[in-house]
């Protein structure tokens, strides 16, 4: 055998090779997708709930009693209200890390106290983040004490309440806040907040 004709047999094994092992890396990744409940995108594709910066999906629902960081004071409320999604619960579980099978696994689910998948505590206690995102001015966390009182369930449309309580001075406020799910809550606790100016555009 020539050596041109060695050298084609060896190419032709590295490519066969190479396209088997890339193959066999995208299926195993689609594998570990399908495990947490993800489906994989192409390059083509774009997550459906893609956000900008201050924007708002359409089944969102914001309300605020103010809209200047000049005038935020005792007694100003800001709520926020979406429906939890299965697809919500399976991207949390696959960002976060957290795949108790009570928030992905029906038949697990349906054996607990629960008698069903329940939402992650944390993933609904994120919608106090975003009603204080309504908060006007940039709005900085530095605490937030929760208490979990009842599940979230998939499909369920939840309201996170915040409201003002105390102007502790420079620009920190405390925040009563809880998170209903129709008339129970289903957490409730404190934060507080730092109000700073916006950057100048």
């Amino acid at each position: 055998m020539s050596s041109q004709s060695e050298r084609s047999t060896l190419l032709d094994t590295w490519a066969e090779t190479s396209a088997h092992v890339f193959d066999s890396m995208v299926a195993a990744n689609r594998a570990a997708f399908a495990a947490l409940g993800v489906e994989a995108t192409t390059d083509e594709e774009v997550p459906a709930e893609r956000v900008e910066p201050a924007e708002d999906l359409p089944e969102w629902h914001a309300e605020t009693t103010t809209d200047s960081p000049e005038t935020v004071s005792v007694g100003d409320r800001f709520e926020f209200t979406k429906t939890i999604t299965d697809d919500h619960v399976r991207s949390f579980a696959a960002s976060s890390g957290d795949t108790n099978p009570l928030h992905l696994d029906d038949e697990f689910a349906e054996q607990t106290r629960f008698c069903g998948r329940i939402a992650h505590g944390t993933l609904v206690s994120g919608l106090i983040s975003a009603a204080l995102a309504r908060v006007p001015g940039l709005v900085i966390y530095l605490s937030q004490d929760l208490e979990f009182h009842n599940p979230v369930r998939i499909g369920d449309r939840i309201t996170a309440e915040c409201e003002i309580v105390e102007d502790l001075g420079n620009s920190q406020y405390r925040l009563m806040t809880r998170v209903l799910d129709g008339e129970d809550v289903a957490i409730d606790g404190e934060a507080v907040i730092l109000i700073d100016d916006l950057p100048e555009e």
